[in-house]
C-alpha cells in the first residue's frame, strides 16, 4: 500500500522530467570536468568534429539507470515508467545521430 507521500511522487511526468534532467546535469558535469577553461560551444564542437557526439550523449544517459532503480526499489513504478520512456526517446536520438554521422 502506497502512502500519500509515495503516491505524490508516483507520476509518469516526474519520471519523464527526471529522465531528461539527469542527462543534462551529466553533460554539465562532464563539461566542467573536461573543459572547465573553455566555453560550452567548443566542448560540443570538439566531440562533433571527432564524431564522438553520440558516445557523449550515450554516456550522459547512464545516470538514468540509477534513477530508474531508485524508483523501482521504492515502489514508484509509474515514475520508473517515465524514466524508461525518456531513456528510450534519448536512445532513439543517439541512434539517429550515430547513423547520420
Amino acid at each position: 500500500m502506497l502512502t500519500l507521500k509515495q503516491y505524490r511522487y508516483n507520476k509518469q511526468y516526474i519520471g519523464y522530467l527526471l529522465g531528461l534532467i539527469c542527462p543534462i546535469l551529466t553533460l554539465l558535469v562532464l563539461y566542467l570536468s573536461l573543459y572547465s577553461g573553455e566555453n560550452l560551444q567548443s566542448f560540443f564542437y570538439d566531440f562533433w568534429a571527432n564524431r564522438q557526439i553520440s558516445r557523449l550523449l550515450a554516456i550522459s544517459v547512464l545516470p538514468n539507470l540509477v534513477v530508474f532503480f531508485i524508483f523501482i526499489w521504492t515502489n514508484r513504478l509509474r515514475s520508473a515508467q517515465g524514466v524508461l520512456g525518456s531513456t528510450i526517446i534519448l536512445a532513439i536520438i543517439v541512434m539517429t545521430i550515430r547513423f547520420i554521422i
